[in-house]
């Protein structure tokens, strides 16, 4: 008889020490809540939320466990590591903006580059780690607009600062799985790809639905740079769980689970931008678009994930349709704009509790 997918996750983190870098970002503060969830002993490294109506902040993940560090600072994050002694380690810190990488190259390869490096020698000090995820993202590959999606053994590469940045991430984390982690009894340890996630609580500059929603609450038209480039839109929940298989896997399993793993939608859920954001305008129940180009740094028109590898040796796939991501995400900015930015913890817990629903009707482990 086969368990349901939270099932097993719930039953794995039990009680388990989980480092989360990153913890006050989007990804990080779902991971947080859902490991939390899990009754997992969460340990976070990261700057302090960007703002009080991010996701970290206004669902209340604040803890004592709380290390407010720039990863670049390798002795701080030895530190934390050597005090902490967690068994795992997701690793989501980064500077995950392609225009502000635009707009400060330097500092975007001082943190996606030397900052997984600090968590990797971190790591390759602390015996009590024994497996890590590295989130990357699927701009680490070198993007030639093909019609298919990109595979884990594709050539990784970057025409702009941030996707190089995650490319060179990727070698980084390759040099010390082979130089480091390949002997029996090391970590296991794994890069994870994926790109454009939404969901509630993300205020970043520079993207689709923290600018729609922006526009929305204001009352103005929401500007469209690239109209018709194409994004593999998924919410924020989806991929979690992706992660989470990979480092319960990475334990039960050992060096077999090593590597590079894609998570994304089904290439037939890609849209375009104009369809994204007319999309939040209905789910919203108002708003205007208007298109203004803009050229003043590179953007992808076309980026696709094959998602086999996953599919297949780990049983994952995304679950949400199109719409569905879009509804979920709006309507949690909906929520917390009619509370007039109020606590959003309880609704948060209902988002996550529907999900699991979900996936342990159509996944199993």
């Amino acid at each position: 008889m086969t368990a349901g997918i939270s099932e097993a996750l719930h039953s794995f983190f039990r009680n388990r020490r989980v480092l989360v870098t990153g913890h006050t970002g989007l990804m990080g503060s779902w991971l947080t809540l859902w490991l939390r969830r899990m009754e997992a002993t969460i340990i976070g490294v990261a700057l302090p939320p960007i703002s009080p109506r991010a996701a970290f902040s206004a669902i209340g993940l604040t803890s004592s466990a709380d290390n407010f560090c720039d990863i670049r600072d390798l002795a701080a994050v030895k530190r934390i590591m050597r005090e902490a002694s967690p068994e795992i380690v997701f690793h989501l810190a980064a500077q995950p903006i392609v225009g502000l990488a635009h707009q400060d190259p330097i500092y975007t390869f001082e943190v996606n580059v030397m900052g997984t490096g600090n968590i990797l020698e971190s790591v390759r000090a602390q015996p009590s780690v024994k497996s890590m995820v590295m989130i990357t993202s699927d701009k680490c590959y070198e993007n030639v607009e093909q019609i298919w999606g990109y595979r884990e053994h594709d050539r990784l590469g970057g025409a702009d600062p941030y996707s190089a940045s995650k490319a060179a991430a990727e070698q980084v984390i390759a040099a010390y799985a082979r130089s480091y982690f390949a002997p029996a009894g090391t970590v296991n340890v794994a890069s994870a790809r994926a790109g454009n996630v939404v969901g509630g609580g993300d205020w970043s500059e520079f993207r689709l639905i923290p600018d729609c929603i922006r526009s929305l609450r204001e009352g103005t038209p929401i500007r469209i740079r690239h109209p018709q480039a194409t994004r593999p839109w998924q919410f924020v929940l989806e991929p979690l769980v992706g992660y989470m298989l990979l480092a319960m896997r990475l334990n039960e399993k050992g060096k077999e689970f090593q590597g590079a793993w894609n998570f994304g939608p089904a290439v037939d859920n890609t849209n375009t931008v104009a369809r994204g954001a007319q999309t939040v305008v209905e789910c919203w129940g108002e708003g205007t678009i208007e298109y203004v180009p803009n050229v003043t740094f590179h953007e992808s028109t076309l980026l696709q994930l094959d998602c086999t590898k996953a599919r297949r040796q780990l049983g994952w796939r995304a679950v949400l349709d199109f719409e569905e991501t879009m509804r979920f995400t709006t309507e949690w900015y909906k929520r917390q704009h009619q509370s007039h930015d109020g606590p959003m913890r309880e609704f948060s817990l209902e988002q996550l509790a529907g999900y699991e629903q979900r996936i342990d009707r159509e996944l199993t482990v």
